[in-house]
């Protein structure tokens, strides 16, 4: 069954698209873009579960190591160890595009998470029955707990590249917190997984803002009674959201990055004179802006219109004699 609307899935796979297009990023921009996503999901995870530092506290204990006055210290052991798990989670990207989603890999995120709040449970399934409180759910008997999370590494493996990976994270993200195999940390457990499996295939890190708290329990309610849709197109605005604030911020470092100077000046540089390179600029197919008068544009811009010209000239040959 399909929960996404196809215009939503046509237009996050766009976007994504057009970051793939940027690749390879600016190692400058991208680390800061990963430092900022870090604290900014370390301090909105943490405050869905109840965590009561700020952003700007979260930044100060991860950062500068600084202990805010009044807040209790687990709150601060919440904030480390939820930083640390991320930085677990983009070392396996890094060595691994593809790693794969076990119990192992759920079991040590989890570990993680608590290791400075619960030593004990860290990493091991619950031994006894829970109640969360608020909601109208009842997670299942702790005794089923290892069979059902086997089944869910089961259903995993045989969902993928059959429904959309958008579909997928939401779906896996649900069915983990509705079996809650741990005492606690379940829901910042279960955003990291779904992260991960979106990561995989380029996507940033996804953050469910602490603003949308309501309206995430009130989506994962309606999910415990199989409707689905609502979860899903949640998942899809909070992806969209952080591909959004990478394309904003990475297009205009890449443009940094190249030289623009005017045509005059770069014409001496290449085969074409700066009267024709105007003419291209006018009709759009040479990448340049006007600065006053002067149109600017960079190498990279020509040797792209270069590649360009070349694939369109093959193209008419090829048609040329399809038509003979």
């Amino acid at each position: 069954m399909i929960y996404l609307p196809q215009i939503i899935k046509a237009r996050i796979e766009e976007k994504l698209a057009k970051l793939n297009k940027l690749r390879p990023l600016p190692k400058s921009a991208v680390q800061k873009l990963r430092e900022k996503f870090q604290i900014e999901m370390t301090y909105n995870s943490n405050a869905i579960e109840g965590n009561s530092l700020t952003l700007k506290e979260t930044f100060l204990v991860i950062n500068e190591g600084i202990t805010i006055k009044g807040k209790p210290l687990k709150d601060h052991l919440e904030a480390k160890d939820h930083y640390i798990a991320l930085e677990y989670l983009y070392d396996l990207i890094n060595k691994n595009k593809k790693h794969t989603i076990s119990e192992m890999l759920i079991c040590n995120l989890h570990q993680i998470i608590i290791q400075e709040i619960d030593k004990k449970w860290a990493g091991r399934y619950r031994n006894a029955n829970v109640i969360i409180g608020g909601a109208k759910h009842t997670p299942l008997n702790a005794l089923q707990v290892p069979q059902k999370m086997r089944d869910l590494i089961i259903w995993l493996n045989s969902q993928k590249n059959k429904i959309n990976i958008i579909e997928l994270a939401a779906l896996l993200h649900h069915k983990l917190v509705h079996i809650h195999p741990f005492f606690d940390g379940n829901g910042r457990t279960a955003r990291l997984t779904m992260s991960l499996l979106l990561m995989q295939v380029g996507y940033p890190l996804v953050i469910i803002l602490k603003n949308d708290r309501k309206k995430y329990y009130d989506i994962l309610d309606k999910a415990d009674k199989g409707k689905y849709e609502p979860l899903v197109k949640f998942i899809a605005q909070s992806v969209e959201r952080s591909l959004d604030i990478y394309l904003k911020t990475l297009i205009p470092a890449i443009q940094k990055q190249e030289k623009f100077i005017t045509l005059a000046e770069i014409s001496k540089i290449t085969p074409f004179s700066a009267k024709y390179l105007n003419l291209l600029a006018r009709q759009g197919k040479l990448e340049a802006y006007k600065e006053n008068r002067n149109w600017l544009t960079s190498k990279q811009a020509i040797e792209r219109y270069l590649k360009n010209r070349v694939r369109q000239k093959k193209f008419k040959i090829t048609q040329f004699l399809l038509k003979k």
